[in-house]
């Protein structure tokens, strides 16, 4: 399944003053985008968002039905998380988990 381009264009409006610094890359099965060559968030493949949060964030964040630990090759990736669609159809929402993954991106080494 290819990525939803019209979320990958909702990523991009809610990128607003990151979106210069920011840089797409197809990565996944999805397409990512990247601050400072660190991963933000992605429009999945499968589906919904992915979303890099700061570790000490998952656990709260998780509520097992919409946001979920995402899961590649098998392994649980714990500071990634699976944002189902339902959600993100509120632009407001889709702001927070954007922003959420932009700000540990900054977090973070350049690369």
């Amino acid at each position: 399944m290819a990525y939803d381009e019209q979320l990958a264009d909702r990523i991009r409006d809610a990128l607003g003053p990151a979106l210069p610094e920011a840089v797409e890359k197809k990565m996944f099965g999805g397409l990512s985008f990247l601050i400072d060559g660190n991963l933000a968030v992605a429009a999945s493949g499968k589906g919904g968002l992915l979303v890099r949060v700061a570790p000490e964030e998952v656990d709260r964040l998780i509520d097992g039905e919409f946001v979920t630990v995402m899961t590649m090759g098998g392994r649980e990736m714990r500071n990634w998380l699976r944002v189902a669609p339902e959600p993100l159809a509120d632009d407001a929402v889709l702001g927070e988990w954007v922003e959420r993954g932009v700000r540990y991106a900054r977090s973070l080494p350049a690369k």
